[in-house]
């Protein structure tokens, strides 16, 4: 037998710090050589190791120069060249903690970083896999050297193809993982991990099925939830016996328990991430959904590890965006769990449960919870933080869309840093939601006021002009429709607004400064002047023919004119201008449009409280003709003004008042003319009454108190309650009566 001399060199590589740990990372390259008989290289092989040096004793106080010489000089790996880059490395290990106060971990959704229990003093060789596979018959110690070694192998990608060939490694492990798992936690990261590794790779999740090892995990999960549970029990009741008597054995459990949990926490990482990985297989992640996943993430949330609450939070926001994965998180205390976590130090935790929330603030019983939990204020601190103030914006934009949530914003900062952030902007285009923010923010009163402290109103106008933003007119037209101090600040901006009004404009930007003008009802407001400087009645006259522009601008005309109205001298002018008719044309081409017909009823009633404009109205138009057949419409708010409004039409005119009262009479008791009616033409008896027979009957006409008698002989009782009989709680009319008008969408 030849024997062929093996020739072995090792050369030194790269150093690094580890990246969690008071560690160097060296990395190295063996080669070995089979060296013929006459010497020659017959054949060869290169591997990449790594050996990991921990400085265990390394501190604050220790001699940066001195232990940089003493790692050189026992490990043969680094070379003397290279003690200024130790002494480097060993100093920026020992600032690391000191600096950030509290060393934070970033760590990301499917970045498996190796933990304790990993490393191992044999190095991993495809070519022993069989040798590994028979450890895995043996004790238990064996078992976990077996499985860590084909873990070592499964970690680098290279050999995932040659392991996938070996069904019986894999048969072997998913034995083992099946029948022993509960006998030994370490045993059962450590083959997860295995198939993790192939679980990164969509093409491998096939085998990883095949093999169950999804369902197994889901068992591991709920079992180790369980020991959670009792550990802690346990430990509750420990805790209660030994810190009165016993402190050294408080501290020994205590101390116990924190290595189980350490131990368990890296079970559940590598079971959730393989799990998270099988996941992106909608079906795969529904089978989950009904073994109860989300109550064991949610469960899960308590726990103090960034790194696995990374993990889990990543997996509850990618299982959000399913309608009934967000019901299940809203059965449980989702948010409650969650709002512990707002704000946090860790900056991808922090960043991952703000998606997970702005997710889950799409549900209107998980925005009220989020407020009852206390998250409004600690979202509006996170706007200072320029990593994470997007998504709190979106969160408690969504949760502003509420009305009765909007007064809370008052009680926080929230709106002056929101001002701030406007006045930065200079003339670039404000961002989607923080103009939408603010919307809705101004539509509060309370907000409103604040919004206009100091110079507010003064800028957002001078930026609104300037610009001619229609998003940023919104939010001051919501200001301007609030009654009190902020509604009086406009009258220095209404000669400003009534200019933008023209037909170059764009027309969302004139609809905004039209609904802001609408909703000055200021008594002392000079509107006949503001009209004629700015020429506005041309313009309303123009727009006020169907179809001459977009129907959201028309109806700011309309209501614009109703507001004017409210002015004798403007309600005239209007009238000598022809205006009139054509709101009637537009009543007719808009009858099917409750907002249209509403506004326009309005704006008869206006013009009928002055002389001038009244005159105009029942003689030259028919407009009462058009009131009288809506009095019956099935909108209650334009039944109540034509009501109010016929019966000041009455007031001033007998006939319109018969006819008035002629038709409250018939709709009142249409079943008893008609079966009259009826009854009569079989009978073939002239009518009762003639066309205007019953007009003639004082005995039917409405009174102050309803129905009036034709004599003493009915009973007084009869008439106790005359609304109940006749139907109609309207009598007489009131200058002063308050509409509920909607001056807007």
């Amino acid at each position: 037998i030849s024997v062929h001399p093996i020739n072995g060199k090792v050369k030194g590589g790269s150093l690094d710090v580890h990246p969690t740990e008071k560690a160097l990372v060296v990395q190295y390259e063996v080669e070995a050589t089979i060296l013929g008989e006459t010497g020659d290289e017959m054949l060869g092989d290169r591997k990449k190791c790594q050996k990991i040096i921990r400085l265990k004793s390394l501190n604050t106080n220790t001699d940066v120069a001195a232990l940089a010489r003493k790692v050189v000089e026992e490990c043969k790996l680094i070379h003397p060249s290279k003690l200024s880059e130790v002494e480097q490395l060993l100093f920026y290990l020992q600032n690391r903690k000191k600096a950030s106060g509290k060393e934070k971990r970033v760590v990301k959704p499917r970045d498996l970083t190796p933990f304790e229990g990993m490393e191992i003093d044999e190095e991993a060789n495809i070519n022993k896999v069989e040798e590994y596979v028979e450890l895995l018959y043996e004790g238990m110690e064996e078992k976990v050297k077996g499985a860590t070694l084909i873990l070592h192998l499964a970690r680098n990608p290279v050999n995932l193809e040659e392991l996938l060939e070996n069904e019986t490694a894999l048969g072997a492990l998913a034995r083992v993982l099946r029948e022993d798992w509960k006998q030994s936690v370490e045993l059962a990261t450590t083959i997860i991990y295995v198939f993790f590794c192939f679980s990164s790779f969509s093409q491998f999740h096939g085998l990883v099925t095949h093999y169950k090892i999804g369902a197994l995990c889901m068992n591991v999960m709920e079992h180790e939830l369980k020991r959670y549970d009792l550990w802690q029990d346990e430990l509750q009741k420990k805790t209660r016996t030994y810190i009165l008597h016993f402190r050294k054995e408080h501290e020994k459990a205590f101390k116990k328990y924190q290595g189980l949990l350490v131990k368990q926490e890296q079970l559940l990482r590598v079971a959730l991430y393989l799990l998270l990985n099988l996941a992106e297989d909608t079906r795969t992640e529904l089978k989950m959904r009904n073994k109860n996943i989300v109550h064991m993430l949610v469960k899960t949330l308590d726990r103090e590890n960034e790194e696995l609450l990374v993990l889990v939070v990543s997996f509850l926001k990618k299982l959000s965006i399913f309608l009934e994965n967000k019901n299940d998180m809203a059965e449980v205390d989702t948010v409650e769990r969650l709002s512990r976590l707002v704000p946090c130090e860790h900056e991808d935790l922090l960043n991952i449960t703000l998606r997970l929330l702005l997710n889950l603030s799409f549900d209107t019983g998980l925005r009220i919870k989020m407020v009852q939990v206390g998250l409004l204020p600690k979202l509006t601190s996170l706007l200072g933080d320029e990593n994470h103030k997007q998504m709190a914006m979106c969160i408690l934009y969504h949760i502003s869309v509420d009305d009765r949530f909007k007064s809370m914003f008052a009680y926080t900062d929230c709106i002056p840093q929101l001002m701030k952030m406007l006045f930065e902007h200079g003339e670039e285009r404000i961002d989607a939601e923080l103009i939408s923010f603010c919307i809705n923010l101004a539509a509060n009163k309370k907000n409103a006021q604040l919004i206009c402290e100091g110079n507010g109103l003064k800028m957002l106008m001078k930026r609104a002009l300037k610009l001619k933003d229609p998003l940023l007119m919104k939010m001051i037209r919501n200001i301007s429709q609030h009654d009190g101090p902020p509604k009086h600040l406009f009258i220095d901006y209404v000669g400003d607004l009534a200019a933008q009004i023209t037909p170059d404009e764009n027309e969302e930007y004139v609809i905004e400064c039209l609904g802001t003008l609408a909703n000055l009802t200021i008594a002392d407001l000079d509107w006949e002047l503001v009209l004629k400087e700015y020429n506005l009645v041309p313009y309303f006259k123009d727009r006020l023919k169907p179809g001459s522009a977009e129907d959201d601008l028309i109806l700011e005309v309309v209501i614009m004119i109703g507001t004017v109205s409210m002015d004798d001298s403007c309600a005239a002018m209007l009238a000598k201008s022809g205006i009139i008719p054509a709101i009637i044309e537009l009543l007719n081409a808009q009858q099917e449009d409750d907002e249209f017909v509403c506004q326009i009823v309005y704006v008869f009633y206006q013009m009928v409280f002055h002389q001038a404009t009244r005159e105009v109205i029942i003689k030259e138009t028919q407009a009462p003709a058009y009131l009288i057949d809506l009095m019956h419409d099935k909108n209650a708010e334009i039944r109540k003004v034509c009501d109010n409004t016929l019966d000041i039409i009455a007031e001033y005119d007998e006939e319109w008042g018969r006819k008035t009262q002629r038709e409250k009479f018939r709709w009142h008791n249409s079943q008893w003319l008609e079966m009259v009616e009826s009854r009569q033409m079989e009978e073939g008896e002239p009518f009762m009454y003639g066309e205007d027979g019953e007009m003639d009957r004082p005995d039917l006409f409405y009174s102050t108190d309803g129905i009036t008698p034709a004599s003493g002989a009915v009973s007084p009782d009869f008439f106790s309650d005359p609304y109940a009989q006749n139907g109609d709680g309207q009598h007489g009319y009131d200058r002063e009566t308050n509409f509920n008008i909607p001056k807007h969408y």
